[in-house]
């Protein structure tokens, strides 16, 4: 391993994702940015404080096109097989700059719209009463993953309807997804991650050229030639793509923190039944205190960048830690790291900052809101089935949430 641009070896993360936030803790004590290791060999600066990451998000000498400011990328030095390339081959508004960015943005925008997100919560309340009744036929006393059975399924099924994509095509879709946020592929997953989800995009968006619904695929489509903003064919199936992906698993894993972390504190649990603490405190201090987004591969220099006496030199890439902002003690003393639904200070940077912060934000709040309280409405007694400390890991140091989520819903 050669030493990076700080003179120091850079750091291997563990791809595995065994242990984010021991990670994270050691990342921060080395510095607010510090050089890491990702799959292939590839070097990026991981920032890791409250601060610094929220002065990143919001500066405009950091972008997050690979093709403008990448080098290694645009000049060919990072393989088409590279375990992550999924992350910085799309075309859309996450990964545009300057003008592009703002053109896309203001298009994927005009979807997210108030009118729209009043109009699906009869929507999620459907969905979800849908899958608790589906819950409710499981006999008494008898482990099941909630996971499988509520965290993935409600949030995958909203945004797959949002968007237009049916049953059968959600399904394929997911299961791209779920190698594509996994750090451990072989190079030859990642190539066929990212020809599995351009395909399925490809193919949504000719069936919604043929049938157009009310969706926000069809509302795109639509919108290609308003305004002079036109969409290339890429920059929609890529832009339709982040929606999917963005809007489902981070929710997943937000509603698998939020349960395990009610679960292993029973006693605030009843003070959130008991109405003495609000179903909102309990979603910030989850994503608080449990990022659903682990790190966020990846943004640029376009310049060169102090931090704190570490310069990030022009074209290197930057990987976001998510996972040690909200656990920071410059920001939350010293019990950051503890899970508190009664703590003032719950601020936290999960949906981002700045120019990126997520447009879906407020669908998020509202499906959390939706299916946290409904599910303990009916199941107060819920149990977890094994001790917090058995709960394995997902097997990625980008995504934070379980392989699993075994509860017992009556005892």
């Amino acid at each position: 391993m050669k030493p990076g641009n700080s003179g120091r070896c850079p750091i291997a993360l563990d791809t595995s994702g065994s242990d984010i936030h021991t990670e994270a803790a050691s990342l921060r004590k080395q510095g607010a940015a510090v050089q890491v290791q990702l799959p292939g060999g590839v070097v990026a600066w991981s920032v890791n404080s409250h601060d610094v990451i929220k002065a990143i998000l919001a500066d405009s000498r950091v972008t997050k096109s690979a093709r403008n400011h990448w080098p290694d990328f645009y000049e060919g030095r990072i393989r088409p097989d590279w375990e992550m390339i999924s992350w910085v081959a799309m075309d859309n508004m996450v990964t545009a700059f300057g003008a592009d960015r703002v053109r896309l943005r203001r298009l994927v925008g005009s979807a997210f719209t108030r009118k729209r997100l009043e109009a699906i919560k009869p929507h999620i309340q459907s969905l979800t009463d849908m899958l608790i009744g589906e819950l409710g036929r499981i006999p008494a006393g008898e482990t099941v993953d909630l996971r499988e059975t509520f965290c993935y399924p409600l949030p995958a099924m909203l945004v797959a309807d949002l968007i237009g994509m049916g049953e059968e095509q959600r399904r394929a879709t997911a299961k791209v997804i779920d190698m594509m946020v996994d750090t451990t592929v072989t190079p030859q997953q990642a190539q066929e991650t990212l020809a599995g989800w351009r395909g399925a995009m490809v193919k949504l968006i000719a069936e919604k050229r043929a049938t157009p619904g009310e969706d926000i695929t069809s509302d795109l489509i639509a919108a290609r030639d308003e305004d002079g903003s036109h969409l290339s064919e890429d920059e929609l199936a890529d832009s339709i793509f982040a929606i999917l992906g963005a809007g489902s698993e981070t929710t997943i894993n937000f509603f698998d923190n939020a349960i395990s972390s009610l679960l292993a504190h029973p006693d605030q649990l009843r003070s959130v039944l008991a109405g003495d603490v609000s179903w909102d405190a309990v979603i910030d201090e989850t994503l608080r205190v449990e990022s659903p987004l682990a790190n966020l591969p990846l943004r640029y220099a376009v310049t060169d960048i102090e931090l704190e006496g570490v310069t990030i030199p022009q074209g290197d890439p930057i990987l976001v830690n998510y996972a040690a902002i909200g656990r920071d003690p410059a920001l939350h003393g010293d019990t950051a790291d503890v899970f508190d639904v009664a703590r003032e200070d719950k601020r936290h940077l999960s949906f981002g900052y700045g120019a990126h912060y997520c447009l879906g934000a407020g669908v998020a709040y509202a499906v959390a809101q939706i299916g946290l309280s409904t599910l303990f409405a009916t199941f107060p007694e819920m149990a977890l089935a094994v001790e917090p400390e058995e709960l394995q890991p997902l097997p990625t140091f980008i995504m934070n949430g379980h392989r699993a989520l075994p509860v017992r819903l009556t005892t």
